[in-house]
């Protein structure tokens, strides 16, 4: 999502800056840029910055105890991932929900999931699929015991990363990175809008998982883990059409 008008002080760099979303900084590098760009973006998914709220760099230094100049770049890097927008005369913006970017986030998020799992999985341990299975354990129990949309969500989160953050091609990693901060910052939790599509998915990762234990072909795993999170883009865009829907 392009600005409307482009400032020098807030243009989206054309590289990637050390410790930018999806790649942690090596040890000794977490720097001011870092810190401030990790809390404005958990405001943004927190809805402490809602839609729409401006981002003052003036305020947000001194709420961070740091000076202007790594808050302008976090809103950078936010810019780059197409949270916060610019407007020339009123500055930088959340951006707000729009049902078309969320279908794009979850279109492109299928496409590098699925390749990514299915490119790590040969290296994927018997230890880790066993953490897998436990999580998806607990998602399971969770359904039972009292659905609740956000800690179900962070499983989620939690069970993908299991299967490839260790292994993975770190531009990929960095790209699923991005488009998970982007969808968490456009919904809380899919599931809680869809809270029947929740029990599939648990299904759909025990199915997952036996493709990987089994040596699957990497087409296979690849369509599986697609069709995975289609079939949730599916669900939300079918509720959102629903008459009932608001």
């Amino acid at each position: 999502m392009a600005p409307a008008a482009t400032d020098p002080a807030v243009r989206a760099p054309a590289g990637r800056a050390a410790g930018g979303p999806g790649i942690a900084p090596a040890p000794g590098e977490d720097s001011k840029a870092d810190r401030a760009y990790r809390a404005i973006l958990e405001g943004i998914q927190q809805g402490r910055f809602a839609p729409g709220s401006r981002l003052v760099l003036a305020q947000l230094a001194a709420e961070l105890d740091m000076s202007v100049v790594p808050v302008r770049e976090a809103i950078r890097r936010l810019q780059h991932d197409d949270l916060v927008s610019y407007e020339r005369n009123v500055g930088a913006t959340v951006v707000g929900v729009n049902p078309q970017e969320y279908q794009y986030t979850m279109e492109t998020l299928a496409l590098v999931e699925g390749f990514s799992t299915a490119q790590c999985a040969p290296l994927v341990t018997a230890e880790e699929l066993d953490r897998a299975r436990a999580i998806n354990a607990r998602m399971r129990a969770l359904l039972a015991a009292g659905f609740d949309p956000v800690e179900f969500t962070a499983l989620n989160k939690e069970f993908h990363s299991t299967l490839f953050e260790h292994h993975q091609n770190p531009h990929i990693l960095d790209l699923v990175h991005r488009g998970w901060n982007r969808l968490t910052a456009l919904r809380s939790s899919t599931f809680a809008h869809v809270p029947a599509r929740a029990r599939d998915s648990v299904d759909e990762h025990d199915a997952l998982l036996d493709l990987i234990a089994a040596g699957a072909p990497f087409a296979e795993i690849e369509a599986a883990a697609r069709r995975h999170r289609t079939n949730t883009l599916d669900a939300y865009m079918a509720t959102m059409a629903a008459p009932s829907a608001s």
